[in-house]
């Protein structure tokens, strides 16, 4: 099969699986999902997603008129009403972000005159919270005994059936107009915005009081 003949989604996902994989299994994650965390750096991660999402979500307001990055924005993906009610569940006040944060979120809001580089970036964490966050959502009361709330980021009820949702937005990015090149520029972005994640993490997990191994 030529490359012309290979839909836009699985280019950005073949081309990305190596630092997908990277973002999954960075240190923060794995002692995350290997219970030596505490629920306090878990609550680190919802304050960090706090300010990458409002970057996300007023990018997509700015370009929800746009032809192609326009039909991307859906009102019921919106993560910062959910991140909100999180925050308050685990008591978060004075907000902060990490440096690496604030260079992801720089990232994100240079995007409002490039709505390939946006959708780029809202592939990155929508799939993504769509597909391993809903591992997270069972692992916080199954592990970490949190209960009655706190897991809200991850309920997507709202969007319906995953997989049919799934099945629409690889079709927005196999038919959206972009030629060879802004392919190519928007796979790296694709890159650029999980190299951005991991380095979140990593700071997270260099800014945690490290658990025993």
């Amino acid at each position: 099969m030529s490359e012309t003949a290979i839909p836009f989604h699985q280019t950005v996902r073949r081309s990305t699986l190596a630092v997908h994989d990277r973002a999954n299994h960075s240190p923060f994650m794995g002692a995350l999902f290997d219970g030596r965390l505490r629920v306090a750096d878990y609550a680190r991660l919802v304050e960090q997603y706090w300010f990458v999402y409002n970057a996300l979500e007023s990018t997509g307001d700015a370009l929800v008129d746009d032809p192609v990055a326009g039909p991307f924005v859906t009102e019921e993906l919106r993560r910062v009403p959910h991140l909100a009610q999180d925050i308050r569940f685990y008591g978060l006040t004075e907000l902060t972000a990490l440096p690496a944060t604030e260079r992801y979120v720089d990232a994100i809001t240079a995007t409002y005159d490039w709505p390939g580089g946006f959708v780029a970036h809202h592939y990155t964490r929508y799939l993504g919270d769509l597909a391993g966050g809903q591992a997270i959502r069972g692992l916080l009361p199954r592990v970490y005994g949190v209960t009655g709330g706190g897991v809200a980021f991850y309920d997507f009820r709202e969007l319906g059936p995953t997989p049919r949702f799934r099945d629409r937005y690889r079709a927005l990015l196999d038919e959206a107009p972009w030629d060879a090149d802004e392919r190519a520029r928007i796979v790296a972005e694709v890159e650029r915005a999980f190299e951005l994640n991991i380095a979140m993490l990593t700071e997270l997990w260099e800014t945690t009081e490290q658990p025993a191994a």
